[in-house]
């Protein structure tokens, strides 16, 4: 499991990457086709109040698998971001068994 991390306009965190890593080790465990991760936080200035932006991005055979929310802190963003993730790779993962 291959996690990267980039932080724009915002502070790097160790806390919010383990809790991060946390997760995504769950979707790693139950898809095993799953090659790596490329995690984006950033922080949107218009939108103070709002504005924490994860945006995750799955590699794995066949085409990415991307998804993105904004909420008011990154934890809540990460689940988010991670309950879309697996919405899609289970869709996937039916295409995988009918062939």
């Amino acid at each position: 499991m291959t996690v990267n991390f980039q932080y724009v306009d915002v502070d790097v965190s160790e806390t919010l990457s383990a809790f991060t890593e946390e997760k995504l080790k769950k979707l790693f465990n139950r898809y095993e086709f799953l090659i790596s991760a490329t995690v984006h936080f950033k922080q949107e200035e218009s939108q103070p109040e709002i504005g924490k932006i994860c945006n995750i991005e799955l590699s794995l055979p066949g085409p990415r698998i991307f998804a993105t929310s904004n909420e008011r802190n990154f934890e809540v963003s990460v689940r988010e971001t991670i309950s879309d993730l697996e919405r899609q790779l289970k869709k996937r993962k039916e295409v995988y068994k009918t062939h």
